[in-house]
């Protein structure tokens, strides 16, 4: 192995185009950005491994004069040290080296955390008054059925070979041996003679579940709502993950939402606004509400009733229903009907007139 290759680098590459060498190499090949991955994790320790040996003035001298082995240290070093079949002697030229195969090497048994599930339930505006309790399916991992969530076959462990039963290898770094799991059966020390058929050896498998999500009386719409332990099953014992689930608020034939309150449109005859009314409105909770409408009411008059609208999410008081006047002109098609409004335009000629904008002819 050439330290000069691994870099890519020319043999008369100044100390700049090797650091830089470096920083682009790691960046590709650390083994935080690989998870999992030996080849990227050798890479790497070969990288960090000529790098220091090329920026260092003296032990790049050295090395180009052919006095260090480009693979680490000699074996005359390790005299007296155990080389048993359960050691696996591997390069080491640094000090940081000499702790990275121990760090990476064996295997991750820490339990870990399933992944989140994340969904979307519809509710309607009734709904959001009184509350309710949405479902929905979504597709998560689950531990296996067949195998319980362990990935082996039914029947009796055998003794790992990798470490003939003890859990354990050991690694020489340099002058030391270290222990670490095996990376055969994670720290078992016993396998299973294969995997489980119905999972693969992946402990888990996918199933349709359905959430049952409780939704408070108010919720905002966008409001998200978590159900505990109802994501992805978690790897080495570790928890599953939990269920996130986006309310959404469907539209209403007859009220529309502005926080707390909601707003309906209601209708009304020029008769009726001129002469009052009352108007019976649908109410949430499936009743009815009176809406009274007094003489001379103008179009967009807003009137509330007070506590008929939506709860507060996190207690207080309810909002209001905001009733909007909108007040209708009729279709005038025949004479007499034309004759009416402008016998009533001339004994009201105040009661919509502005001075500011006179009329100077009578329309036809």
């Amino acid at each position: 192995m050439d330290f000069y290759v691994v870099l890519g680098v020319r043999r008369q590459a100044t100390d700049a185009d090797i650091r830089r060498a470096y920083r682009r190499l790691a960046r590709q090949y650390h083994p935080d950005l690989n998870p999992g991955d030996r080849e990227a994790a050798e890479r790497f320790r070969n990288i960090a491994a000529a790098y220091e040996t090329l920026v260092d003035p003296l032990r790049r001298q050295r090395y180009d004069a052919g006095e260090v082995s480009p693979i680490g240290a000699s074996a005359a070093g390790f005299a007296g040290f155990d080389f048993s079949p359960l050691v696996h002697a591997e390069p080491s030229t640094t000090f940081g080296d000499l702790f990275a195969g121990v760090i990476l090497g064996g295997a991750d048994l820490r339990p870990v955390r399933g992944a989140d599930v994340h969904a979307q339930a519809t509710v309607t505006l009734e709904e959001v008054l009184r509350g309710a309790t949405a479902r929905v399916t979504v597709a998560r991992r689950v531990p296996c059925r067949v195998c319980r969530g362990s990935g082996a076959a039914d029947g009796p462990p055998i003794e790992c070979a990798g470490c003939a039963g003890r859990g354990t290898t050991q690694v020489a770094r340099g002058h030391m041996i270290f222990t670490r799991p095996c990376d055969r059966c994670g720290g078992a020390g016993r396998r299973s003679r294969q995997a489980c058929v119905a999972c693969d050896g992946a402990g888990t498998e996918s199933r349709s579940d359905v959430l049952e999500v409780q939704v408070p009386p108010g919720v905002a719409d966008g409001a998200v709502v978590r159900v505990d332990r109802m994501g992805h099953a978690g790897r080495h014992g570790g928890p599953a993950g939990d269920g996130y689930v986006s309310i959404g608020v469907a539209p209403h034939a007859v009220y529309r939402r502005d926080g707390h309150d909601v707003i309906v449109e209601v209708p009304v005859a020029v008769d009726e606004a001129a002469l009052g009314t009352r108007v019976l409105l649908p109410a949430l909770d499936g009743g009815t509400l009176r809406l009274r409408v007094p003489p001379g009411t103008q179009s967009g008059h807003r009137f509330r009733l007070r506590g008929r609208g939506l709860p507060a999410s996190r207690g207080g008081d309810k909002g209001d229903v905001v009733a909007e006047v909108r007040v209708m002109l009729p279709r005038v098609l025949d004479e007499r009907s034309k004759e009416l409004l402008r016998e009533f335009g001339r004994l009201q000629p105040d009661s919509v007139r502005d001075a500011r904008f006179p009329v100077h002819e009578d329309p036809q």
